[in-house]
């Protein structure tokens, strides 16, 4: 059999449960709300999926981009949909596990509010620097930032995003003092990045892959517990700093309410999905790697991120705004 055979069988396996005790799954189009605009990870995660997902579930499965209020505009719109599989939001890591920590009257609760699916993908930040900044290695970085405080600045895709919390991590573990400047989204801290404007950043792999290999700008260590595929030179910063880790991942969340039959289906698709070749290609060639988690795997990642982001963004002293 090909793999489109086996996802629609895999599917077809999960039907029964469903029908048993809810209405069937889908009965009309599947909407995938992103919290941010075209381009981003979130953006490239759900037009890899819609088109595979729309053929095996027999559906259109339309992506809705909706950003704002750092993903909380298409959280809130998750919470007011039906709970019934047909609205699903694509949820980054940071909406789950940062932003309770630096957003003042968060309208959403990560846990209460949302019914884990799978956490999709996810990939390592990259310590990149501009091309004229002098260090070439962490060690090498570390003692640079320890004689230049605070004349280094650092882009990021705004406050208390991966990018601002791992760069938050990484001068406390090294005692160090830098100059955050937040942007609406990577792709802008980038820009800034090769023009000089920032001397060095933690950018998500995925967005600054390209740049790297086309030497705009310098990759001196990325974030991952190893070193990655695409950079097999790059050292990992915990070579430098053991334990140190610092990524995104990308997930799929339901309203809280939804059924258990049929988040049990959804979580068959969305998975045999992932797992596709042309799929996984599309997404690895890029710098993410495919996780395809369990739902019990995803809550646990969940619990377990709130509690270790809790402790960097109380010691970097950042207030909820």
């Amino acid at each position: 059999m090909h793999r489109r055979p086996l996802l629609t069988a895999a599917l077809l396996g999960a039907a029964a449960p469903a029908r048993a005790q809810s209405a069937p799954w889908p009965s009309r189009p599947v909407t995938l709300l992103v919290p941010y605009v075209a381009g981003g990870p979130s953006d490239t995660l759900a037009r890899a999926v819609s088109v595979p997902l729309g053929a095996a579930i027999g559906q259109p499965v339309v992506v809705e981009n909706r950003p704002g209020g750092n993903g909380a505009v298409a959280a809130q719109l998750t919470l007011r949909a039906a709970p019934d599989g047909h609205t699903l939001f694509i949820a980054a890591s940071g909406i789950l596990t940062l932003n309770p920590y630096v957003m003042a009257h968060l309208p959403y609760d990560p846990v209460r509010d949302f019914a884990p699916l799978t956490v999709a993908i996810a990939a390592p930040n990259l310590l990149v620097a501009h091309p004229a900044f002098p260090p070439g290695t962490v060690a090498e970085t570390i003692a640079w930032l320890k004689a230049h405080p605070n004349q280094a600045s650092y882009g990021t895709s705004g406050i208390g995003s991966s990018e601002h919390l791992t760069m938050e991590l990484f001068a406390q573990r090294t005692g160090t003092q830098l100059t955050h400047v937040p942007y609406g989204g990577g792709a802008a801290a980038t820009t800034d990045l090769i023009a000089g404007t920032t001397q060095l950043s933690f950018l998500n792999i995925a967005t600054v892959s390209s740049q790297v290999q086309a030497g705009a700008l310098k990759g001196i260590a990325t974030g991952g517990s190893e070193r990655h595929p695409l950079f097999p030179a790059v050292p990992t910063v915990a070579e430098t700093l053991p334990g140190f880790e610092g990524g995104s991942w990308h997930s799929f969340v339901a309203p809280a309410a939804t059924p258990e039959a049929v988040l049990a289906r959804i979580h068959a698709a969305l998975a045999a999905c992932l797992r596709l070749p042309e799929v996984e290609v599309r997404l690895t060639r890029i710098g993410f790697s495919v996780v395809a988690s369990t739902r019990a795997e995803m809550a646990a990642r969940v619990a377990s991120e709130l509690a270790r982001w809790k402790d960097v963004v109380r010691a970097a002293g950042i207030r909820p705004a």
